[in-house]
Formats: structure tokens, C-alpha cells, sequence
């Protein structure tokens, strides 16, 4: 099948359930997976202009809302951590959509920004100091929320979040994020994990619906840019076929989080994060 606006043909099988593998893997730890099908669609599908990270966006589009629903049901949904994330992720990923449209437009120059920004995030979360063991089978309860902080409990332990922190952390994460074409959930949730020392049970739920939200904008703001120019407008094809077997896949892996070790989901996360900036810093470089 030839997908017209990106220009590549390939079977939308497995497209599907390449987006499918991924996406059940990375909403385990609150990541859509649209920054692997990124050098997905580059070094395999030779989708190299501009427009593939709105057609990344679109993808987070179609797919997040599953794993949303999903985490939601189980009364694993932080909403108040959502408003402080899109306080802040919402701004910048317009100002990093605008920069991947100019100064990131040239191919080795975005990879090797790719590659600096995953490589720090593969260590950072190697080093974090995750939280052992599985799954409570309770719900996380909000025990206060204001705009300067709020605060939940979960599997017996009380945790405290304050907006300020969230604010900085999201604004520069949107940034990179609306750069990238990820929405600024693989980056946001290694730092929470990482930084904030938060369970990652209870915020992939947030981090998911945070990368919805800031990737509806993301599809908006490079839709009117591609009325300017034809290589920024997104592939409504192929994300529409990406984001069906990342919507498959983000419900059954969120189903199935509660179900795997903290450290084994971050170590997934470290060693994907760390391949994939290796493998961009390789070919930004040589």
C-alpha cells in the first residue's frame, strides 16, 4: 500500500502491529512508543522530511486514549498531575514544533539532538531509585489539591507534588517534545520516576493523557504550518493506521502493568531509550 503524502509503501499489517508491539511495552511506564516508531518510520520506511513528527503526533493522537480509559478504570488516573503537566507541555510544544519546522529541519542536525536528549534520559533513569515489587490492587486517593501543590496516597505511602517543580520540568519537556514529535511523555516520565521518585503505577495514566493533549495541538499547529509548506502537514493514512495498533496495544499493556515488576519496566525503558540514542547518534555523526 502506498501511503501518498509521506510517500511509502508498505503493508498496513505491519504497520499495525509493529505499533502494537511497541505500544504495549512503553504504556507500561506512561510512553506512548511514538518515539521508537519514530526511527521506525526513518530508517525503515525512509519517512524523512519534517511531517513525520506530525504524523507521530497523530499517532499519539489516535492511541492514548485506550491506555487513558484503561488506567483510568482501575483508579490509577492522577488528574491533578495532569493539570501541572499541561500547564507547561501545552506552551512549549509549540515553540518545539516551530523549531523543528526551522533551525531542526535538517535531518543529521534533529538525530543528534534526538540522540543527546534520549542518551541523558537512558541514564538518568538507569541510576533512579525505582520502586520494587508490583502493583497495589488499590486506587490511588487525592488527599488534597491546590494550584501550589496536592497531594495522594498509594500502597500505603503518601506522596507530595508541587506545581512549581512540575511546571519547569513539563515547559522544558514540551519543548523537546513538540521537537521530537512525542508530545514529551518519554521524556516526563523517566524524570518523575527518576527526579520526583513517583510510582509508575500511578503516573502512566497522567503522562499518557498529558501526551494526548499536547499531541492534538502538536497535529493542529503542524496542519496550519503545512498550509505553507507540504512537507510539515502529517500522513492522515499512515498515523491512522500507526495509531490503531498503538490504541490496541496501549489498552492491553496497560491492563497488564500492574502485573510486572517496577524494575523491570524501567530497565525496558533504559535500554530502549539508550539503543535508540546510540543509533541516532551514530548516523547524525558518521
Amino acid at each position: 500500500m502506498l501511503f501518498a503524502v509521506s510517500g511509502v509503501e508498505c503493508s498496513p499489517f505491519l504497520l499495525f502491529f509493529a505499533a502494537m508491539a511497541i505500544s504495549f511495552f512503553t504504556s507500561m511506564g506512561g510512553i506512548s512508543g511514538a518515539f521508537l516508531l519514530l526511527p521506525f518510520q526513518i530508517g525503515v520506511l525512509g519517512y524523512t522530511t519534517p511531517s513525520v513528527s506530525a504524523t507521530n503526533q497523530l499517532y499519539n493522537v489516535l492511541a492514548c486514549p485506550a491506555g487513558v480509559w484503561r488506567y483510568w478504570r482501575e483508579g490509577r488516573l492522577l488528574m491533578p498531575l495532569v493539570f501541572y503537566m499541561a500547564a507547561g507541555t501545552l506552551p512549549g510544544v509549540f515553540l518545539g514544533a516551530w523549531l523543528r519546522a526551522g533551525w531542526l529541519a535538517d535531518l543529521r542536525r534533529f538525530m543528534l539532538f534526538a540522540a543527546i536528549v534520549l542518551g541523558y534520559i537512558g541514564i538518568r533513569l538507569f541510576f533512579s531509585k525505582g520502586k520494587k515489587g508490583k502493583a497495589d490492587n488499590g486506587s490511588c486517593q487525592i488527599l488534597f489539591f491546590s494550584w501550589k501543590s496536592f497531594a495522594f496516597s498509594w500502597a500505603g505511602n503518601e506522596y507530595k507534588v508541587k506545581f512549581a517543580s512540575i511546571f519547569a520540568l513539563s515547559l522544558a519537556v514540551g519543548l523537546v517534545g513538540g521537537i521530537y514529535g512525542v508530545g514529551g511523555g518519554a521524556i516526563m516520565s523517566p524524570f518523575l520516576i527518576s527526579f520526583f521518585n513517583l510510582p509508575v503505577y500511578v503516573i502512566a495514566g497522567a503522562t499518557l493523557l498529558a501526551t494526548f493533549l499536547t499531541s492534538v495541538l502538536g497535529v493542529i499547529f503542524f496542519s496550519l504550518l503545512g498550509m505553507f509548506s507540504q512537507n510539515l502537514s502529517p500522513d492522515w493514512m499512515l498515523g491512522a493506521v500507526l495509531g490503531l495498533g498503538g490504541m490496541t496495544g496501549m489498552y492491553l499493556g496497560a491492563a497488564s502493568q500492574r502485573f510486572m515488576p517496577a524494575r523491570f519496566i524501567r530497565y525496558l525503558l533504559v535500554v530502549l531509550v539508550l539503543f535508540l540514542a546510540i543509533r541516532f547518534f551514530v548516523k547524525a555523526v558518521f
